[in-house]
């Protein structure tokens, strides 16, 4: 099951997207409330197609709290410390966990923009967890009890800010650094989601992987999470990118691709 976010004639509502198989496309199946934490939703009997007049899709979560695994991926580690990125040759032993802010969030087909600060932006682009419910000091194998579901995610990276700011605050912070969508779904192999991601419609082979080669799994990330942290409905965890990032630059079309989920589309502007 796909659920949507979007805004019909600037009214934000939440949906299920449905498949017409007569008409070959996406339908966006309006609901009547706020579809997490358990909460009971109803179709209201509005139906709109994804490229009605007045429809746009939106961040598929009202921004609470978003947590990031960093160098999560033996490859990804050793493309940052070869691009001098990172003095660490490999990956760390212990989770290296960051935060951004819930201001850092846009959706589909919203500007990037790119700080006057900064000249060197990155893409990574990732699988994001959902979470479904409460979850504080959650065990291993209960874990995915509490994820509602998975989306696409391109964790932009200020690498010179990065370099200056041991807590990446700034490098990972800033607003619209954190697109998300174009939905959530539910049903998905996590355990190998293949990652793929095209800059201005070219594929990039080296930006691609899989969630199979997770040096920490999504179970663990979570039960880590919430061991120190209480995690709230609607919060989402960024898993890792799995291998090479690049530059992003003002008039970059940036596509993160996850199979089994859709694509997520970002535009980069000049702020």
């Amino acid at each position: 099951m796909r659920i949507a976010r979007f805004s019909h004639d600037d009214v934000p509502q939440y949906a299920f997207v449905q498949y017409d198989e007569a008409e070959e496309k996406d339908y966006l199946v309006a609901l009547d409330g706020y579809p997490l934490g358990g909460s009971r939703v109803n179709p209201t009997g509005e139906r709109y197609a994804l490229d009605a007049d007045g429809i746009r899709l939106l961040a598929p979560i009202i921004p609470s709290k978003i947590y990031g695994l960093a160098k999560n991926y033996e490859a990804h580690a050793q493309f940052m410390h070869e691009a001098g990125h990172s003095e660490i040759a490999h990956a760390p032993e212990d989770m290296m966990i960051f935060m951004k802010p819930s201001t850092s969030v846009i959706g589909p087909d919203d500007p990037i923009v790119m700080p006057g600060a900064s000249h060197d932006m990155n893409y990574e682009p990732e699988v994001a967890v959902v979470i479904g419910r409460i979850a504080k000091n959650v065990p291993v194998e209960r874990a995915m009890d509490y994820v509602l579901g998975f989306t696409c995610t391109n964790d932009v990276t200020l690498r010179d800010l990065q370099k200056l700011d041991p807590m990446w605050t700034r490098a990972k912070g800033f607003d619209t650094a954190c697109p998300l969508g174009p939905w959530i779904q539910t049903e998905l192999n996590w355990r190998d989601a293949r990652i793929s991601f095209s800059l201005n419609g070219e594929d990039v082979p080296e930006a691609s992987g899989t969630t199979a080669n997770l040096i920490h799994g999504i179970p663990e990330q979570i039960a880590a999470i919430s061991s120190y942290a209480t995690l709230l409905p609607g919060d989402v965890i960024l898993t890792g990118t799995p291998h090479a990032s690049g530059s992003l630059k003002p008039g970059d079309e940036a596509v993160v691709h996850v199979e089994g989920i859709g694509s997520l589309r970002n535009v980069v502007v000049q702020g």
